[in-house]
């Protein structure tokens, strides 16, 4: 595990010494779930029903912000080649990568989205859903993310073909953490909901390494 940790460890350093590239996807998230209240107005009813899929969409948009830049740098002063022939397994490197991107870009929005959510009207139990529902699903996102982001590596206006292939994607997500929120506010039950993201987040953490490793080598081609 220690070239995981270490992985993990210098892409946060280096993500610390470009605090902006951190902070705009942290920005992002705040400016647009900020606007909506202002826009629709001080009407309870209709701020609460809307918020869990204005929350979600925006941690989507936010997190996509940062998949670009995940292989980039590496790739562009060699450090993706290195990795490549290092003696430790590359799908580790990789998943070590993806969690630091999580860490950064996912992270943050977890923590921040309780404070937000009271903008609608959300009481404290569905601030601790929507917490809960994030917390599975923004790693899920940077899985999925990282495949899209492997395979556009190199690729000229790679972002928008990156927005094109992960954000269908991201559906499965977004459909069952917004819901899961809105099933609470409804009175039912949420636990098919965020037993539903929980085993997506299970499938992703197994598969998305090794495709990513897989998109990563042949980009390296």
């Amino acid at each position: 595990m220690n070239p995981f940790l270490a992985t993990v460890r210098r892409d946060v350093l280096l993500a610390m010494r470009r605090k902006s590239e951190v902070l705009t996807a942290v920005f992002f998230f705040v400016i647009v779930t900020s606007l909506f209240p202002l826009g629709i107005g001080p009407e309870p009813v209709l701020l609460k029903k809307i918020a869990p899929g204005i929350l979600w969409v925006a941690a989507l948009l936010a997190t996509l912000l940062g998949l670009p830049r995940l292989f980039a740098a590496d790739h562009g002063d060699g450090t993706l080649e290195q990795m490549v022939l290092s003696p430790s397994p590359l799908g580790l490197l990789v998943a070590g990568k993806i969690l630091a991107h999580w860490l950064l870009c996912g992270l943050p929005l977890v923590l921040l989205a309780p404070v937000l959510g009271l903008q609608f009207d959300l009481d404290a139990s569905a601030l601790g859903v929507l917490t809960l529902a994030l917390l599975l699903g923004t790693p899920l996102l940077s899985l999925i993310g990282a495949i899209g982001a492997a395979l556009t590596l190199g690729v000229r206006g790679g972002g928008v073909l990156l927005a094109l292939l992960v954000l269908p994607l991201y559906i499965p997500a977004l459909i069952f953490g917004a819901g899961a929120v809105e099933a609470h506010i409804a009175g039912l039950d949420v636990g098919g909901h965020l037993s539903l993201l929980a085993a997506m987040l299970v499938l992703a953490a197994f598969f998305a390494p090794w495709a990513t490793t897989a998109g990563l080598r042949i980009a390296l081609e």
